[in-house]
Parts: C-alpha cells; sequence; structure tokens
C-alpha cells in the first residue's frame, strides 16, 4: 500500500470546502484504494504547502498531489524536490501550465483516473537566486501580465484580455545576459527561462522546451511592432512562436541577468514576486520525481 497525501489551494478553482468536498467524493468513487492509502489536507497561509510536503516526505510517502494551479504546483513541488517522494497533479488553477506540459488532464475526474495507471519519472527543475521553479521564470512583459492577472477576472477569458491589454502598453528595458559561453546585451520586451514550455492556458512561449533535457530554454524577444501583435498572440497559443522573426531562443544550464531597472518585477511559475538586483539562474538536473500517466 502506497502512502499519499493531497495538498488543497482553497484559493484555488472552486475553491474552499466545494472543492475538498468534490475531490474526496472522487477518491472515494474512482481512486484505487488497493494501491493506494489517501489522507487530504487543507492549506490556511503561503508557503503552507511547502511545510505540508516537506513533512510528508519525511515520513517517506510515495508521493504528495498538489490540487491547485501553478503556484500551489510550486509550493508542493519545493517540498518533495530532491526527496524520494514523487510531485502529482490535479490541476484546479488558471493556468495549469506545469500540469499540462506533463498531459495531466485538467478535468480533475480524470486526473484522479491517471493515479492509477501512473508512473513516476525524474525531471530537471531550476532556482532563480536559490528559488525553486517547475515550469517558467520571466522578467519584462509575462512578468507584468502576471502582476496585472492577479488583479483581473481569473480563468482564459481574464488571461486573454490581460495578456492583449498589456501587449500594447508594455515598454521594453535593457538587460545583460551572461554564462554558458553567452554573452549578450539587448534590450528586450520580454526574457523568459523556460523549463517547461507554457505559461498555462496552452500559452506556448518555448515550445520546445524539454523537462528532461538537463538545460532550460530562454526565450528572449527584443521588440515587438504593434502591428505584430496579433501574429505574436497566434503564434503563443499554436505552438509556433519559436518561427516568429522577434523571437530568440537560447538553451544553457546556468545564466546571470543584469537589468538596467533591478527593482522590475519578475514572476516564479505565474506568480509575481520583487526580487531585486542581479538574477541568477541554474537547472537542476532530474532533481525531481513525479507522477505521469504510465507509458507501458
Amino acid at each position: 500500500m502506497k502512502n499519499i497525501a493531497f495538498i488543497i489551494n482553497p484559493t484555488a478553482g472552486t475553491g474552499g470546502t466545494k472543492t475538498k468536498n468534490r475531490l474526496n467524493k472522487l477518491l472515494r468513487d474512482l481512486l484505487d484504494t488497493e494501491q493506494f492509502s489517501p489522507i487530504v489536507v487543507t492549506t490556511e497561509y503561503a508557503g503552507h504547502a511547502t511545510q505540508l510536503a516537506q513533512q510528508f516526505a519525511m515520513q517517506e510517502y510515495y508521493a504528495v498531489i498538489a490540487v491547485g494551479g501553478d503556484g500551489t504546483v510550486n509550493e508542493v513541488a519545493s517540498g518533495v524536490a530532491g526527496t524520494n517522494t514523487a510531485l502529482g497533479i490535479i490541476p484546479n488553477g488558471s493556468g495549469n501550465g506545469f500540469a499540462r506540459h506533463l498531459d495531466i488532464s485538467t478535468r480533475m475526474n480524470r486526473a484522479v483516473e491517471m493515479l492509477n495507471n501512473s508512473e513516476v519519472i525524474k525531471v530537471d527543475y531550476c532556482t532563480v537566486n536559490n528559488i525553486p521553479f517547475f515550469a517558467t521564470c520571466g522578467i519584462g512583459f509575462d512578468a507584468q501580465v502576471a502582476q496585472d492577472f492577479e488583479q483581473s477576472d481569473r480563468g482564459l477569458k481574464g488571461y486573454l484580455q490581460t495578456i492583449t491589454k498589456d501587449i500594447f502598453s508594455y515598454k521594453s528595458d535593457n538587460y545583460h545576459l551572461v554564462g554558458d559561453g553567452i554573452d549578450i546585451d539587448t534590450k528586450a520586451f520580454l526574457i523568459n527561462f523556460a523549463n517547461a514550455s507554457q505559461w498555462g492556458n496552452d500559452a506556448y512561449i518555448a515550445p520546445k522546451a524539454s523537462i528532461q533535457d538537463g538545460v532550460m530554454d530562454i526565450a528572449i524577444i527584443n521588440k515587438l511592432p504593434i502591428a505584430k501583435a496579433p501574429e505574436f498572440l497566434w503564434q503563443l497559443f499554436t505552438k509556433t512562436l519559436d518561427e516568429n522573426l522577434h523571437v530568440n531562443t537560447i538553451r544553457a544550464k546556468e545564466i546571470r541577468l543584469i537589468r538596467e531597472n533591478q527593482t522590475s518585477p519578475i514572476h516564479i511559475d505565474g506568480s509575481p514576486t520583487q526580487m531585486d538586483g542581479e538574477l541568477h539562474i541554474k537547472v537542476i538536473e532530474e532533481g525531481l520525481k513525479v507522477l505521469v500517466k504510465k507509458r507501458f
């Protein structure tokens, strides 16, 4: 019997008691209890999911399942990274970028059913100034979108409205990238460090990014003419952004970013945050175990 814990973020998706009641019913109806012994807990404050995940990892749980969006996934994954406990995901957020990259259904019942026929694989994750991220970290336009999206209507509609508004108003900034044979000075609309391919909501900032190749894909958009904004949005949602002439993608294991505006916001897995000064981003190879659909 494998012990697994489900950690619910009550502020994600439908939230609170409704999510917990729905999950408990799905676990009763769908989870293979001959294979798994489940426990369900709810977070009470920011960072609580990481603390809970660390406790379950210390108790040698087989897996800890994040029930929420990319922010919840980040907290739970931060708690189990580097341990023998695997991360599982029941997507219940606005973006669900890491879950989508892993091909985990955003329908809760299907995500629960997948656990019955899952396997553990090792994947990479990254850190920015020693803070983990698992999908993407960015500065510039996408950080502005993340900041504004927190104040908007959640879901795909709110996400599209935020992108459309910000894409016409955001101004580029100056950056210096150095490391792994890279030495670039550029004025950029955005710079995104991608371990996985998506921002979320099927918006592919780095369509060819892999979580098992030992490098991050660094997507740099130097400028974006207003007339090209519709093309950018189309390519973003059709996995063809790397074909855009205004997008350059480089790959590295470790890099430093020096910015002219040292207090500009960044986002970590879609959550806006403030991190002043130089940014040091690196890949931690095979540092996380995750549950995915069994391949064979």
